[in-house]
Protein backbone atom coordinates (compact mmCIF):
# COMPACT_ATOMS: atom_id res chain seq x y z
CA UNK A 1 0.00 0.00 0.00
CA UNK A 2 1.33 3.52 -0.86
CA UNK A 3 1.14 6.71 1.50
CA UNK A 4 -1.31 7.91 -0.68
CA UNK A 5 -3.32 5.18 -0.55
CA UNK A 6 -3.17 4.76 3.40
CA UNK A 7 -4.40 8.39 3.26
CA UNK A 8 -7.14 7.91 1.19
CA UNK A 9 -8.41 5.11 3.13
CA UNK A 10 -8.15 7.73 6.03
CA UNK A 11 -10.08 10.20 4.54
CA UNK A 12 -12.99 8.15 3.00
CA UNK A 13 -13.84 6.93 6.02
CA UNK A 14 -13.60 10.10 8.41
CA UNK A 15 -13.32 13.07 6.49
CA UNK A 16 -11.20 15.80 5.10
CA UNK A 17 -10.93 17.79 8.78
CA UNK A 18 -9.94 14.84 10.73
CA UNK A 19 -7.45 13.65 8.05
CA UNK A 20 -5.86 16.49 8.13
CA UNK A 21 -5.83 16.42 12.22
CA UNK A 22 -3.83 13.62 11.44
CA UNK A 23 -1.26 14.71 8.77
CA UNK A 24 -0.42 17.56 11.44
CA UNK A 25 0.44 15.09 14.12
CA UNK A 26 2.42 13.25 11.82
CA UNK A 27 4.82 16.18 11.05
CA UNK A 28 4.84 16.42 15.42
CA UNK A 29 5.96 13.00 15.11
CA UNK A 30 9.00 13.33 12.78
CA UNK A 31 10.16 16.64 14.47
CA UNK A 32 9.91 15.12 17.61
CA UNK A 33 11.38 11.80 16.36
CA UNK A 34 14.81 13.98 15.42
CA UNK A 35 14.92 14.35 19.91
CA UNK A 36 13.58 11.18 20.64
CA UNK A 37 13.61 7.85 19.11
CA UNK A 38 9.67 7.51 18.65
CA UNK A 39 9.63 5.08 15.30
CA UNK A 40 12.18 3.47 13.71
CA UNK A 41 14.12 5.68 11.37
CA UNK A 42 13.45 3.48 8.40
CA UNK A 43 9.48 4.14 8.33
CA UNK A 44 9.97 7.74 8.75
CA UNK A 45 9.05 7.86 5.00
CA UNK A 46 6.11 5.45 5.15
CA UNK A 47 4.64 6.49 8.18
CA UNK A 48 0.96 6.95 6.95
CA UNK A 49 0.73 3.18 5.99
CA UNK A 50 3.14 2.33 8.76
CA UNK A 51 1.46 3.95 11.52
CA UNK A 52 -1.54 6.44 10.79
CA UNK A 53 -3.62 3.67 8.98
CA UNK A 54 -2.04 0.69 10.82
CA UNK A 55 -3.81 2.76 13.96
CA UNK A 56 -6.67 4.00 12.40
CA UNK A 57 -7.68 0.54 10.79
CA UNK A 58 -8.50 -0.60 14.54
CA UNK A 59 -11.45 2.18 14.76
CA UNK A 60 -13.96 -0.03 12.67
CA UNK A 61 -13.03 -3.24 14.86
CA UNK A 62 -14.57 -1.26 17.73
CA UNK A 63 -18.03 -1.17 16.60
CA UNK A 64 -20.55 1.95 17.80
CA UNK A 65 -18.03 4.80 18.83
CA UNK A 66 -19.78 7.78 20.80
CA UNK A 67 -19.00 10.37 22.98
CA UNK A 68 -19.20 8.09 26.58
CA UNK A 69 -16.68 5.08 25.09
CA UNK A 70 -13.99 4.62 26.93
CA UNK A 71 -10.95 3.63 24.74
CA UNK A 72 -7.73 2.85 26.72
CA UNK A 73 -4.44 2.85 25.26
CA UNK A 74 -1.44 0.66 26.42
CA UNK A 75 2.25 1.68 26.16
CA UNK A 76 0.98 4.70 23.90
CA UNK A 77 4.73 5.60 23.24
CA UNK A 78 4.56 7.72 19.86
CA UNK A 79 0.92 8.12 19.74
CA UNK A 80 -0.20 4.79 18.26
CA UNK A 81 -2.93 3.75 18.04
CA UNK A 82 -4.09 6.15 21.13
CA UNK A 83 -3.81 9.76 19.52
CA UNK A 84 -4.73 8.23 16.22
CA UNK A 85 -8.25 7.40 17.85
CA UNK A 86 -8.77 10.73 19.70
CA UNK A 87 -8.07 12.82 16.54
CA UNK A 88 -10.70 10.28 14.33
CA UNK A 89 -13.49 9.69 16.85
CA UNK A 90 -15.17 11.06 19.69
CA UNK A 91 -14.46 8.87 22.23
CA UNK A 92 -12.87 9.27 25.78
CA UNK A 93 -9.57 8.36 25.16
CA UNK A 94 -7.02 7.54 28.02
CA UNK A 95 -3.44 7.03 26.71
CA UNK A 96 -0.88 5.16 29.48
CA UNK A 97 2.58 5.86 28.79
CA UNK A 98 5.32 4.98 31.23
CA UNK A 99 8.59 6.82 30.39
CA UNK A 100 7.99 10.96 31.04
CA UNK A 101 9.57 12.17 27.73
CA UNK A 102 7.25 10.47 25.30
CA UNK A 103 4.39 11.50 27.83
CA UNK A 104 5.12 14.67 27.59
CA UNK A 105 5.46 14.56 23.83
CA UNK A 106 1.74 13.26 24.06
CA UNK A 107 0.50 15.78 26.09
CA UNK A 108 2.00 18.31 23.97
CA UNK A 109 0.08 16.42 20.71
CA UNK A 110 -3.01 16.25 22.47
CA UNK A 111 -3.40 19.62 23.89
CA UNK A 112 -6.44 20.71 21.72
CA UNK A 113 -8.41 17.49 22.31
CA UNK A 114 -10.72 17.30 24.61
CA UNK A 115 -11.42 14.13 24.56
CA UNK A 116 -7.84 13.03 25.78
CA UNK A 117 -5.86 12.36 28.55
CA UNK A 118 -1.95 10.92 29.29
CA UNK A 119 -1.05 9.17 32.43
CA UNK A 120 2.80 8.85 33.16
CA UNK A 121 2.49 5.24 34.10
CA UNK A 122 1.99 1.82 33.66
CA UNK A 123 -1.12 0.54 33.74
CA UNK A 124 -0.96 -1.96 36.73
CA UNK A 125 -0.25 1.56 38.68
CA UNK A 126 -3.74 3.44 37.21
CA UNK A 127 -6.95 3.35 38.28
CA UNK A 128 -9.78 4.06 35.77
CA UNK A 129 -13.42 2.91 35.41
CA UNK A 130 -13.51 -0.17 33.39
CA UNK A 131 -13.06 0.65 29.65
CA UNK A 132 -14.88 -0.63 26.58
CA UNK A 133 -12.06 -0.78 24.66
CA UNK A 134 -8.43 -1.79 24.93
CA UNK A 135 -5.56 -1.05 22.65
CA UNK A 136 -2.13 -2.31 23.04
CA UNK A 137 0.67 -2.23 20.05
CA UNK A 138 3.51 -4.03 20.73
CA UNK A 139 3.60 -3.60 24.25
CA UNK A 140 3.44 -7.26 26.08
CA UNK A 141 2.24 -10.69 25.20
CA UNK A 142 -1.14 -10.94 25.17
CA UNK A 143 -1.32 -13.55 28.15
CA UNK A 144 0.67 -10.73 30.07
CA UNK A 145 -1.80 -7.75 28.93
CA UNK A 146 -5.02 -9.93 30.18
CA UNK A 147 -3.57 -10.14 33.53
CA UNK A 148 -2.17 -6.30 34.16
CA UNK A 149 -5.29 -4.89 33.26
CA UNK A 150 -7.97 -6.94 35.02
CA UNK A 151 -8.65 -4.00 36.74
CA UNK A 152 -9.50 -1.84 34.22
CA UNK A 153 -11.13 -4.50 32.45
CA UNK A 154 -15.12 -6.24 32.94
CA UNK A 155 -16.91 -8.70 30.71
CA UNK A 156 -18.19 -6.17 28.51
CA UNK A 157 -14.72 -4.94 27.58
CA UNK A 158 -13.33 -5.47 24.10
CA UNK A 159 -9.41 -6.03 23.07
CA UNK A 160 -8.11 -4.69 19.95
CA UNK A 161 -4.63 -5.97 19.57
CA UNK A 162 -2.34 -5.58 16.83
CA UNK A 163 -0.08 -8.40 16.84
CA UNK A 164 1.72 -8.64 14.06
CA UNK A 165 2.79 -12.24 12.51
CA UNK A 166 2.76 -14.12 15.83
CA UNK A 167 -0.79 -13.52 16.46
CA UNK A 168 -1.75 -17.18 15.96
CA UNK A 169 1.22 -18.11 18.93
CA UNK A 170 0.09 -15.25 21.15
CA UNK A 171 -3.65 -16.12 20.52
CA UNK A 172 -3.27 -19.93 21.67
CA UNK A 173 -0.97 -18.85 24.74
CA UNK A 174 -3.24 -16.96 26.22
CA UNK A 175 -5.84 -19.63 25.69
CA UNK A 176 -4.11 -21.52 28.24
CA UNK A 177 -4.56 -19.46 30.82
CA UNK A 178 -8.00 -17.20 29.98
CA UNK A 179 -11.43 -17.67 29.35
CA UNK A 180 -12.97 -15.65 26.33
CA UNK A 181 -14.39 -15.10 22.72
CA UNK A 182 -11.27 -14.60 20.43
CA UNK A 183 -11.08 -13.91 17.08
CA UNK A 184 -8.15 -12.78 14.30
CA UNK A 185 -8.57 -10.04 11.95
CA UNK A 186 -6.44 -9.78 9.27
CA UNK A 187 -4.55 -6.41 8.86
CA UNK A 188 -4.91 -3.99 5.60
CA UNK A 189 -1.31 -2.91 5.85
CA UNK A 190 0.21 -6.23 6.26
CA UNK A 191 -0.95 -9.18 4.67
CA UNK A 192 1.22 -11.71 7.08
CA UNK A 193 -0.13 -9.67 10.30
CA UNK A 194 -3.24 -10.16 12.22
CA UNK A 195 -4.94 -8.39 14.64
CA UNK A 196 -6.58 -10.37 17.96
CA UNK A 197 -9.86 -9.49 18.95
CA UNK A 198 -10.86 -10.73 22.26
CA UNK A 199 -14.56 -10.26 25.00
CA UNK A 200 -15.84 -11.67 27.58
CA UNK A 201 -12.01 -12.65 29.09
CA UNK A 202 -11.69 -14.53 32.15
CA UNK A 203 -8.95 -16.18 34.14
CA UNK A 204 -9.56 -19.78 33.76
Amino acid sequence: MTESDARAWIEQRFGLEATARVARFAEQVIRESERQNLIARSTLDTIWSRHLLDSAQLIPLAGTIGADTRWLDIGSGAGFPGVIVALLTDARVTLVEPRRRRADFLAEALADAANAVVLTAKVEAISVEPQRIVTARAVAPVYDLFRATRHVADISTRYILPRGRSVHVELESARQGWHGLFHVEPSITDAESGILIAEKVRIR
